[in-house]
Parts: C-alpha cells; structure tokens; sequence
C-alpha cells in the first residue's frame, strides 16, 4: 500500500475494483445532487490567510475525542453497507481505524453487527443507531451498546424517511441498508423528536451524538437537552437535496454552541486542507465517509491505513504552510469564503484523475 503516493491514485483503484452498483452508491447524492455537489463546492470556496515566519519544525496533528487519544482530530463516520465495498465490511474499517489510531462510528445498518463486531475487534468506537422499534426497544439497544463497550451513541436525526436516490432508481438497485430504509420498522425513524433525545440522556449516562445538524436554533436545544456533541451534517448530500455546504453551516452551530460541547462536522471533507479549514471554524473533529469507502474499495484495512498517513501528511503541510505549530493555534482568523473558481463534482478535489 506504499505505493499509494496520493488519494488520487487509491480514487481511480476504487473505480476499477468497484461495479457500478457499488461505485454510484458510494459516489451519489439525493435527486438533482444539488447538496451533494454544494459540499465539494463550499470546501473550495473557504480559502486560507496564511501566517509567515512561525517556527514550525515540528507540527502536532494529534487529538482527543471522547477521552480518546487521536492520531489525527479525524473519524471514520458510519456508512450503511459498507461491506459492499470491501468484504471484511465495518472490521475492515474498525482494524484500520485502531492501527492509524482514530475512532470509528459504527452504523447499525452495515456488517457485521455492532455486538459482533465489538468481539471480533475490540477498543473504542462509537455506535449510531437508526429507530426501528418502540421507547423499550430503543433502552434495549442503548443498554446493548453499553454491554458491548462502546465509548459512545450517536443519534443520525436527518433521515426521518429514506431519500430517493435517482443512481440507484435508474439501476433498480437497493443496497442493503436502502432495503432497511424501506421496511415497515423505519418508519418509526420518523417518530424521533426531542421527546427521544431528552429520554435518553434522562435514562443512560454514555455520551450522546447527535447527528444531522444544520442551523443554530437545532444546535441550541441539543445542548440544552444534554447533547454531549453536536454533529453538522447533511448526510453526505443522500438525504434531503439542496442544502448548504456543511462548511457554511459550520459557522452558525459553533456560535450558537458556544464551545458548551464539541461540534463534529462532515460533509465532503477529502483531504487534509479540507480538514484544517474545519478545524479553524471551530470543529473538534471532521467526519471522512467517501474517503473511508473509498479507500475501502481500493485495498481494504491497509488502503484505509494508506489513506490516512495521507491525509496526516497533507494535515501536517496546511498547517505549517499556514505558521501553524500545534492545532489550539487555529482560529477562524485563519480562513475567510473567497467563492469557489469553478462549479465543482464530488471528486473535485482530485482534478488529476483523468490525466494520470
């Protein structure tokens, strides 16, 4: 996997590997992919104001999420039918994520299970759950995750229903998890309010996220109602079309949090730039879904791994090209929205692929 130089490489490995199935469900977005599309573009559009004349001979990525020592302010998100990509599915993931050293969030819509999974790859990891049964089965679950060791739970409150994703209509293909979202049990998903996040703070004492979040009154109430992090997301542009980029909703959560709790964001984020431009608007972590499937596709748990000491290089570049030392340096001072210099793709931040 050293042979991998650059994400592009392990991009166009993935295209080869991948069916077309799997490569437009890793790929795509809701309807039009207006969101989808808008992510890429708005990450285009903050650029740096960089700082001169820092000593920055040693440059420190490293973190803590969760009471977690991190290798880099990075997770892997959760990615229904991640197995699609790479048999090993979310072990291939969680192996990779203990090597490099950052944490996983396991989606309860992908294999193996979270239990089975929790014995197969021990450690630190988080679960997300979607709502597919009654307040009581929902405690069974909780208490399920906890027995299980996981550090935290994360609540995904942006698929009230599943999207309609025109890739997958025009094949007629349904991955597994898009089999999920259309039985009769996710319906309840739609039922989940603010009733259910105050229920579970009130009866479980492990770490709740909550993931979806958009605007500053929403960012407000999960802190009022006992949030432990606020997660920005517009679900990879899958979920509800037309959006802003989540680096534009960035801005109005971390302010309206006030730096109560932690806010995580995602949406997009494919290289180590990417990431620092988060972190200077006042994330404490940046969710990388594509490049996770991505680099899945392309080689597995060691892909994975490759990927990351990438993207840890091109972190550690951004932030030394900026006088940046260590990452409490940054601040929204760092950054400001110039507009984008062209429309852009998912894939725009490799520009290369079709030339190399």
């Amino acid at each position: 996997m050293k042979d991998f130089l650059t994400l592009t490489e392990m991009v166009k490995r993935a295209r080869i590997n991948l069916n077309q199935h799997a490569w437009d469900y890793l790929i795509g977005g809701a309807e039009t992919e207006s969101a989808l599309n808008r992510n890429r573009h708005g990450l285009d559009s903050w650029v740096f104001k960089p700082r001169i004349l820092n000593d920055v001979s040693e440059v420190d990525a490293t973190s803590t999420l969760l009471g977690q020592p991190v290798r880099l302010p990075v997770v892997m998100p959760p990615i229904g039918s991640v197995q699609l990509f790479e048999a090993g599915g979310a072990a291939s993931v969680a192996r990779a994520a203990q090597e490099f050293g950052v944490l996983q969030i396991l989606s309860s819509v992908c294999l193996p299970d979270f239990e089975a999974l929790a014995k197969e790859v021990p450690g630190p990891r988080i679960y997300q759950l979607y709502l597919m049964g009654d307040k009581a089965w929902l405690d069974v679950q909780i208490q399920r995750t906890i027995d299980a060791g996981y550090t935290a739970f994360c609540l995904t409150a942006d698929t009230q229903v599943y999207s309609r994703r025109e890739r997958d209509l025009l094949k007629r293909f349904a991955p597994p998890s898009g089999r999920r979202g259309g039985s009769p049990a996710f319906g309840t998903q739609a039922k989940m309010s603010w009733k259910t996040v105050e229920h579970i703070k009130a009866k479980f004492s492990i770490p709740l996220i909550v993931k979806g979040v958009n605007v500053a009154d929403d960012a407000r109430r999960c802190v009022d109602s006992g949030v432990d992090i606020v997660y920005v997301s517009n679900h990879g542009g899958r979920q509800l079309d037309h959006t802003r980029a989540c680096i534009d909703a960035l801005p109005e959560v971390v302010a309206a949090v006030g730096g109560r709790v932690p806010v995580w964001v995602d949406g997009g984020f494919m290289r180590g730039a990417d990431v620092v431009k988060a972190l200077c608007l006042g994330a404490a972590a940046v969710g990388m879904g594509r490049i996770e499937g991505l680099a899945m596709a392309a080689g597995g748990t060691p892909a994975l791994v490759r990927a990351l000491e990438i993207i840890e290089h091109e972190v550690k570049n951004a932030l030394a090209l900026n006088g940046i030392s260590r990452l409490a340096e940054l601040s929204p001072d760092l950054v400001e929205r110039a507009g984008a210099m062209s429309s852009t793709h998912v894939l725009g931040a490799f520009p290369l692929l079709d030339q190399y």
